[in-house]
């Protein structure tokens, strides 16, 4: 069973290098832009973010480090 710090590391470790390898990601969603009577009229928004490549790397690092000293705490 892993503690809490590895299980920790371990997900940062995973999330910056899934963010290394797709650094851009984009949300999109649906408003009501007007309602008359029955009928509906919406709008679909698109928004893009992009996770900067120095911020990727340091959650990957971090991640790692605080995985392995987790590992190394549990001896």
């Amino acid at each position: 069973m892993m503690n809490k710090l590895s299980l920790f590391g371990l997900f940062l470790a995973v999330l910056g290098a899934i963010f290394l390898v797709i650094p851009r990601f984009s949300t999109q969603q649906t408003h009501d832009v007007a309602q008359i009577g029955g009928l509906t009229v919406q709008a679909q928004e698109s928004t893009s973010y992009t996770i900067p490549t120095m911020v990727s790397g340091v959650a990957l690092v971090l991640g790692l480090g605080l995985f392995g000293v987790g590992l190394y705490r549990r001896r």
